[in-house]
């Protein structure tokens, strides 16, 4: 798997599996064979998770996190850890913070519910806009 597209994804599904299995994300990885981006996309989003779930939560406005499929708040996951933690991620050159949501959407559209496209769309925008303010993280 070399796509960086490809291991983006990996990488949200490799979170999705390790929520729903209980098994431990490096051991879910390993039996995945996952590829260098999606262990460091899964791992940094696991690490920061306490961090990108407030940001989700903050910014799903009207929704609970624990209500919001846990696909969906994977694929948000891998997106906002690219997006607000670059330097955990190996890259030529990182993925502007619009590509980052573009992906993700793509994600949701393929693998997701007709309305999680936009939902994902909409909570990114608004975390990183909320990124954008506060770089330093503080609420």
């Amino acid at each position: 798997m070399s796509r960086r597209s490809d291991q983006r994804r990996e990488a949200a599904f490799a979170l999705y599996e390790s929520e729903l299995s209980g098994r431990p994300l490096e051991e879910v990885l390993d039996s995945r064979d996952a590829g260098e981006l999606t262990r460091a996309l899964a791992g940094t989003a696991d690490e920061n998770r306490p961090e990108l779930e407030g940001l989700i939560a903050r910014n799903a406005i009207g929704w609970e996190l624990d209500r919001i499929a846990v696909l969906e708040r994977s694929i948000m996951l891998v997106a906002l850890a690219e997006v607000a933690y670059p330097e955990g991620v190996p890259s030529e050159s990182p993925i502007p913070p619009a590509g980052a949501i573009d992906e993700a959407v793509s994600v949701a559209k393929e693998y997701c519910g007709s309305a999680a496209p936009g939902f994902v769309n909409g909570v990114l925008d608004a975390a990183v806009a909320e990124l954008r303010q506060n770089p330093s993280g503080d609420e």
